[in-house]
């Protein structure tokens, strides 16, 4: 079977729009996210992320525009092509609180249809990087916030997805799992995955790769952190968009 080694993705004019009497939640995006890289989708609460997220994962349909998957630079034809490929972690895992740690790995490992040896190395590797491996037996309804979200992402690396879609992955996890998480993040660059992280965290649009912002279902800018925040005379991204909500109201 071939290993696929890369998957991009590009939006063109992508629009999502619930209803007629509603606004679009997402309105005229447009957009290309490069293998490898960490990008950030960031944004207040309406802003669009969970609608896109749900749109890049196959659960919502567009109204308009399209997304193209490329593999291995091939675009392909038929979603299902890709969906093996994806992982999506929603805001609101739903995870099973009667179920110990371990429980979760050995249910996705058959979700998956893993071997053992595959099931063996991967579990030791994702519980080595996310040191959960002193709480196997732990349940699930007792784990803290940020436990709670490893546990999450480790079920969906067990997939070995080329694509890893989580969404607000650390909203209302401390500050501490909070940095622990985005190290753990960092730790899988080097995996050649494409990583699509939402947030409403404005201080962690400076971590990623390719920071992309919305507001209000609309993409305000688009690119290297460091340059965005040169580009707009502002200090931080709290600032940055201050200033736009500024411009908008004159």
């Amino acid at each position: 079977m071939k290993t696929h080694t890369n998957v991009s993705l590009t939006l063109q004019n992508l629009e999502k729009n619930f209803s007629k009497v509603q606004a679009l939640a997402l309105s005229g995006v447009s957009l290309h996210f490069e293998v490898g890289m960490l990008h950030g989708i960031i944004g207040p609460e309406a802003a669009g992320k969970t609608t896109l997220m749900r749109l890049l994962a196959g659960l919502l349909a567009p109204s308009k525009g399209t997304i193209s998957y490329s593999i291995d630079g091939v675009v392909a034809s038929e979603f299902e092509t890709v969906r093996p490929l994806i992982a999506y972690m929603p805001e609101r895992q739903s995870l099973y609180a009667d179920l110990s740690i371990k429980e979760h790995l050995d249910f996705f490992s058959k979700l998956y249809e893993l071997t053992p040896s595959e099931y063996k190395e991967k579990q030791e590797r994702l519980l080595s990087i996310t040191r959960l491996g002193g709480f196997l037996e732990r349940p699930a309804g007792k784990l803290s916030g940020g436990m709670y979200k490893k546990l999450g992402l480790i079920c969906a690396l067990l997939r070995s997805p080329k694509v890893l879609l989580l969404d607000e992955p650390t909203n209302g996890v401390d500050p501490i799992s909070r940095r622990e998480f985005w190290e753990l993040l960092y730790s899988l660059r080097q995996e050649n995955i494409l990583m699509l992280v939402s947030t409403a965290y404005m201080d962690e649009a400076e971590r990623c790769s390719r920071a992309h912002l919305f507001q209000e279902g609309k993409l305000l800018f688009s690119g290297i952190p460091s340059e965005l925040l040169v580009k707009h005379r502002a200090k931080d991204f709290n600032e940055l968009f201050i200033k736009q909500a500024e411009q908008r109201v004159c």
